[in-house]
């Protein structure tokens, strides 16, 4: 079963940039696409292929957006906030908007329910429940910057909620006998080969100490294990982001910031990871390359 996650960077700039090709091209069996936000009533024909969608837009206009695209229909799907269920070529029904699952949501995270940042599904078709991650940007702390400060904070508080959700969710779908995966852009660097230049960015975020303990705190052998340094160890990258600004992309200055985590008998069965990198910066889909994994399932 090949899954693959990719923020995209937005709907219709994706769709420019060739979006479909990549899509028909790799077909992927499940896709957990981040940075999807746009109003249903907007949404661009094509902008899903021909997959059946579970899409939480959010509620913040431009930003954020998660969507788990799968061959087949989900056997349940789950978000924090408002989201919608579509069969392939589905035109979005605002009637049939769905209601997002709160009422166990630990409090750190409330604040963050409604602005497509969580999305999850049952697979139908294999014991796995994938879900869709688009983590908190946060900014570097700067003394003389309160706004910094307060965003930086905001990132933490999210990272300390999700860290016990995670814990909860992996806990129950372990009891049900089913996987977990979870992918997506998680806005951090973990390791120092998980970024070229490590040495100058240990002050700023993304890289930060703190958020590299938190990474810690959800990784080992019995809980979650990270898919593509598990079959890339003892390497650096391979990136999934390069700025758009500068040759970053050109010299391969990149962070790897985009996950497949997987339980560990689900990291068992990956047999391929890759990072489909952009043969060239004007053939750039997005600021992210797509992370694919094929797994024995």
């Amino acid at each position: 079963m090949r899954i693959a996650s990719f923020n995209v960077n937005g709907i219709r700039a994706a769709l420019k940039r060739g979006f479909s090709d990549w899509m028909e091209t790799r077909d992927c069996d499940v896709i957990g696409r981040q940075g999807v936000p746009c109003r249903p009533a907007d949404l661009p024909e094509g902008a899903f292929g021909d997959r059946h969608v579970s899409w939480a837009p959010g509620s913040l206009a431009g930003r954020n957006g998660v969507a788990l695209l799968t061959r087949t229909a989900p056997a349940e799907v789950r978000s924090w906030g408002t989201h919608l269920v579509m069969t392939p070529g589905e035109t979005p029904n605002l009637d049939e908007i769905r209601t997002g699952i709160t009422d166990r949501l630990p409090a750190e995270l409330l604040p963050f329910a409604d602005e497509g940042r969580y999305i999850e599904v049952d697979l139908a078709d294999a014991p796995v429940t994938v879900a869709c991650l688009y983590l908190p940007k946060g900014a570097t702390p700067d003394p003389k910057d309160e706004k910094s400060i307060a965003k930086q904070d905001r990132k933490m508080t999210f990272l300390a909620g999700f860290r016990e959700y995670l814990a909860t969710r992996r806990q129950e779908c372990a009891a049900q006998g089913r996987h977990v995966l979870l992918m997506g852009d998680f806005n951090i660097a973990h390791e120092n080969a998980d970024l070229k230049n490590w040495k100058s960015n240990q002050r700023n975020e993304g890289f930060l100490p703190e958020e590299r303990q938190w990474f810690d705190t959800i990784l080992s052998p019995e809980t979650l294990v990270d898919v593509v340094r598990a079959q890339h160890p003892d390497v650096d990258g391979p990136y999934s982001w390069w700025s758009w600004r500068g040759k970053a992309f050109v010299n391969d200055a990149g962070w790897r910031i985009d996950y497949h985590l997987a339980s560990p008998e689900l990291a068992r069965k990956a047999v391929t990871a890759e990072i489909d990198r952009d043969p060239s910066y004007a053939e750039r889909t997005s600021d992210h390359a797509a992370v694919v994994v094929d797994y024995d399932l």
